[in-house]
């Protein structure tokens, strides 16, 4: 049996130039290893993705018409690195009548949504090359809300790609939320999935563990309800965050000086929460599958890890950092390349 080979992506707003950077990487070392021109959506058989992660799942699982994926790795990233400054400008008059961000959303989300409509255009989730799973949050019904293509087949279930992008980024505080409709014409008010899973993998492994592959991906080779032994699983993070936060400076402080360090704490707390868990599971494997779950944690080097810092210097900063990951675990990367094209 092949193993099913999943991909999480996590949150972070524009610090996924980072796992886009990664990704553009590896997707030329397949092509180059597999001889072909196959795009990266192209070599998973389950992706998963939270906030800026949903974007880039969303990206890498849009298809052409022979049902082959459709945007490389470097078409998602140009999407960071051209629109990005665009979509977290915010004019004085919009910090004003924010009250900076205190009083209503930091930023307007229509450079969002119009990126995301130009990129997108009216795809829906039915359409997907492969399944998935994308991360949102019901505010009114006040529950977990998972995109999965695989279940789009029925009207209720199915979205217009660019609502999804839009509700699994619609970071509190950031962006006001997101009212999207099903193609049934339900409405659903949904939020950033980063405030219950910021790192999306261990929902992914969860959700695939319940899934027919072989008929899915109409390939027998492929195991049916796979368990971790059954999978390949490559965890992307945004940037390891290393503000720290003082005793001396919290002591005595209150909601507004908590708001912003909290959601950093939460989300990067997530994350780690997620590795260690996932770390557990694949400990309990025989050795020869212990191998097959890896953590791409990058540093920020000299980016600032504020998610909606789009300054040119700070895009190019996380480019680099993308870049020098890619230098020193060039080994590690080649291990994975390998592990994927052998579980075809």
């Amino acid at each position: 049996m092949k193993k099913i080979r999943i991909l999480s992506l996590d949150g972070g707003g524009i610090k996924g130039i980072i796992p886009g950077v990664i990704l553009t990487y590896m997707e030329k070392q397949l092509q180059l290893k597999s001889g072909s021109q196959r795009k990266i959506g192209d070599y998973f058989d389950f992706i998963a993705g939270t906030s800026t992660g949903g974007i880039l799942a969303c990206a890498y699982l849009m298809t052409n018409p022979d049902g082959t994926a459709k945007n490389s790795a470097n078409d998602a990233l140009d999407l960071y690195l051209k629109e990005g400054s665009g979509i977290f400008y915010r004019s004085m008059k919009q910090k004003i009548f924010s009250g900076f961000g205190l009083l209503d959303e930091k930023f307007s989300a229509q450079a969002l949504e119009q990126d995301l409509l130009s990129f997108f255009g009216d795809a829906l989730l039915d359409s997907f090359s492969k399944p998935c799973l994308i991360t949102a949050y019901e505010i009114t019904a006040r529950n977990a809300h998972f995109f999965n293509s695989a279940e789009a087949t029925e009207p209720l279930y199915n979205f217009k790609v660019r609502d999804i992008a839009r509700a699994t980024s619609a970071a509190p505080t950031y962006f006001e939320p997101a009212l999207i409709y099903s193609q049934a014409g339900q409405s659903f008010s949904l939020i950033d999935g980063g405030v219950f899973a910021n790192n999306p993998a261990l929902c992914a492994y969860a959700e695939v563990r319940k899934m027919k592959f072989s008929m899915l991906l109409k390939n027998t080779e492929k195991p049916d309800f796979p368990s971790a032994k059954d999978m390949l699983l490559i965890s992307i993070g945004t940037g390891t965050v290393t503000e720290a936060y003082h005793y001396k400076d919290f002591k005595d402080a209150g909601q507004l000086k908590w708001l912003q360090p909290i959601i950093d704490i939460l989300m990067s707390g997530n994350s780690e929460t997620v590795d260690y868990q996932l770390t557990q599971i694949y400990k309990t494997l025989e050795l020869k599958d212990q191998q097959d779950y890896y953590r791409l944690e990058p540093s920020l080097r000299e980016a600032l890890p504020k998610m909606d810092l789009a300054s040119l210097q700070n895009i190019d900063n996380l480019r680099q950092a993308g870049l020098w990951f890619i230098d020193k675990n060039k080994a590690t990367i080649d291990e994975i390349v390998g592990k994927i094209l052998g579980n075809e």
